[in-house]
């Protein structure tokens, strides 16, 4: 809704400088311990590859595929995260199980890419939307893992803070110089930044900042099992987004090959970031 109105470069430029910006001055606020030099560059790093990078593409995505479909591919981030984990140092290693599950789910990918791609070629929509998500999985899977094992004092919610920020600020540059049509200024695109600054980033990105801190990655990445479910019913009641027996096999199979990887894909390595056990107040 948001992409009607604004860029994605513009979209993701006063999304992510609106909530970092109301985190920050909340942790100022509350004498909150905010991370400076090298802390800050590798907080503010991991930001711009997991926001930036992560989200930045899914804005661009959704101007080529309908957003229920951005959704089921985005469910292979989780095979991202264990790939990702697996190349770390100390990470847990692949072995059979996983590989079969990750296969089982680029089945279920192939069911919604294969039609285009035969009929469109490389060129094709649906495919270039899919690689470009897969693009933007592997930043935030890159950015999701170094930040874990980020040693910092900062509470994981102001490294949120910062990271929001660094985004926003990164994102100017292409915000201004790259050629887009005009802002056209409604109550619609407005209501749907704001919901966004607050539900998405503030609220939503500072759970997932939060968690994927203090929790297994196993299960930080249960989150995609309901996000494409609800995508795929707001873009059927919303915008008329078709849903068909394709879909709806391509989202089971995508999800079993998840299921297999989180059962039978062994523990994941702890994390070696330290957690501060003291609130966002240092009263």
């Amino acid at each position: 809704m948001a992409l009607e109105t604004f860029s994605p470069a513009m979209l993701m430029c006063i999304r992510y400088l609106i909530s970092g910006a109301i985190l920050i001055v909340v942790a100022w606020m509350r004498k909150a311990q905010l991370p400076t030099g090298t802390d800050l560059l590798r907080t503010s790093l991991f930001g711009v590859v997991t926001i930036g990078l992560g989200t930045g593409c899914l804005a661009w995505a959704e101007l080529l595929i309908p957003s229920g479909m951005a959704a089921l591919f985005v469910t292979l981030s989780p095979f991202w995260m264990v790939g990702v984990e697996a190349l770390v140092p100390g990470g847990a290693r692949l072995h059979g199980p996983t590989i079969a599950g990750m296969l089982i789910g680029m089945t279920g990918t192939a069911l919604l890419v294969a039609p285009s791609a035969i009929e469109n070629g490389f060129g094709g929509p649906v495919l270039r939307g899919f690689l470009l998500l897969q693009l933007g999985c592997c930043g935030w899977a890159i950015g999701s893992i170094f930040q874990r094992r980020h040693k910092t004092q900062a509470h994981p919610v102001v490294s949120g803070a910062i990271q929001q920020l660094a985004t926003g600020v990164a994102y100017l540059i292409p915000a201004f110089a790259l050629p887009h049509s005009p802002v056209q200024w409604s109550g619609r695109g407005v209501g749907a930044i704001l919901y966004l600054v607050t539900f998405g980033s503030i609220i939503g990105y500072s759970a997932y900042i939060y968690a994927i801190t203090t929790l297994p990655v196993s299960i930080v990445t249960i989150y995609n099992y309901i996000n494409p479910i609800i995508a795929v019913i707001l873009g059927w009641l919303i915008y008329s987004e078709a849903i068909g027996w394709r879909e709806l096999v391509a989202m089971i199979v995508i999800f079993l090959g998840v299921w297999v990887v989180k059962r039978f894909g062994g523990k994941t390595s702890p994390a070696a970031a330290t957690v501060p056990a003291v609130a966002l107040s240092s009263e």
